[in-house]
């Protein structure tokens, strides 16, 4: 089967044309595999698809037209109402999500004491020294003022935790931007929940290239360069 090793990036499937060589051709949405209700997926046209598959396919049938250009995954689950985010709320985001980065690393480093597997050795040493700061903020839901005064006083703890998800993201190629798709597997997750992190993302984005650097990104999240 010559299509076996033979690549097609989302939204294609393999095909072998008369000669039997391989080739990529959009994926039909309806011949799409049936999907139960939680992985449906809302779209950036503001439809619910039954799967990443129907809504990639959709998009690659589109593909080369204004639709298609604007077309992507905007977050798992189906469309519903997402209220517009305030500039309040827009400001207070990073703060929430700084926590809540430093939060993770922390989890994954108490999993990892029993077996090794998500971190790196480098990044359980960094881990560590926050894991084991007394003056650490313990994971909850803590009011504005506490996460922006313990930011302040414990700023070191911070920087890590956001260089690092910016690295995670940065994969497709690593060249130190976040396009719209590296950055889709956060946001698709996080969308239902913090429905700021879409405008939050596009201010990051200060000269409008639709690339996010890791300097623009650090400075959104107030890390200092």
């Amino acid at each position: 089967d010559t299509c076996r090793n033979f690549h097609c990036k989302r939204g294609k499937v393999c095909h072998t044309d008369k000669q039997g060589k391989p080739h990529c051709v959009c994926q039909d949405p309806a011949a799409c595999p049936p999907t139960k209700d939680y992985e449906h997926v809302c779209g950036t046209d503001n439809k619910t698809y039954d799967g990443t598959c129907q809504l990639f396919g959709t998009k690659c049938q589109l593909e080369g037209t204004k639709m298609g250009r604007q077309l992507h995954l905007d977050y798992m689950g189906s469309c519903k109402y997402i209220p517009p985010c305030t500039d309040y709320e827009v400001d207070q985001f990073p703060l929430r999500m700084r926590d809540w980065l430093k939060n993770i690393l922390i989890q994954y480093y108490e999993r990892d004491l029993n077996t090794s597997g998500i971190l790196t050795e480098k990044q359980r040493n960094k881990v560590k020294k926050i894991y084991q700061n007394d003056k650490r903020l313990v994971a909850g839901d803590h009011p504005v003022e506490l996460l922006l005064h313990d930011f302040e006083k414990n700023y070191h703890m911070y920087v890590y935790p956001v260089h690092w998800q910016f690295h995670q993201l940065d994969q497709h190629p690593v060249d130190r931007l976040l396009t719209h798709s590296e950055l889709a597997p956060l946001r698709a997750s996080l969308v239902p929940m913090e429905h700021c992190i879409t405008r939050f993302f596009q201010e990051c984005d200060g000269d409008q290239d639709k690339l996010i650097a890791l300097k623009e990104w650090c400075h959104c999240f107030g890390i200092k360069e």
